[in-house]
């Protein structure tokens, strides 16, 4: 999948992937309003590098930017909070457990968002489920 175009719900992610729109992707991708984009990126600094102009691009539709940053929260680097802090999008940065979830909800609430997912490996998966596991038992 390169682009699905159309707003839709993130049904479940994992093993690497994400699923939407009756269909799977493995790899990271991009939620914008146009549509689906898939994401080479690995990592956080990957995702705005390669991916940061089609963002831009759609500025004007989307109040709300979600960053899911993978297993773990991380920071944006200054620069890239800039660049969009400059464009008035609203950033969040979270992992992407937290952002599918938020981002959900927003597109449910018919919400002008925007959203960015790194994939998260099938061990980054275990480890997270195991840690949930333990945090409520």
């Amino acid at each position: 999948m390169k682009f699905l175009p159309g707003r839709h719900l993130i049904d479940s992610f994992g093993n690497g992937g994400f699923r939407f729109g009756e269909m799977s992707h493995q790899g990271s991708i991009i939620i914008l309003p146009s549509g689906i984009r898939a994401c080479a990126a690995i990592s956080l600094d990957e995702i705005f590098a390669t991916d940061v102009d089609a963002i831009l691009a759609e500025r004007n539709e989307i109040d709300f930017l979600l960053v899911g940053t993978g297993k773990d929260m991380l920071r944006l680097p200054r620069s890239l909070a800039a660049i969009f802090s400059e464009s008035k999008l609203n950033i969040d940065a979270m992992n992407t457990n937290a952002a599918v979830r938020t981002y959900n909800v927003l597109h449910e609430e018919n919400r002008r968002i925007a959203a960015t997912g790194i994939a998260i490996s099938p061990a980054c998966l275990r480890r997270l489920i195991n840690r949930y596991i333990c945090k409520h038992s």
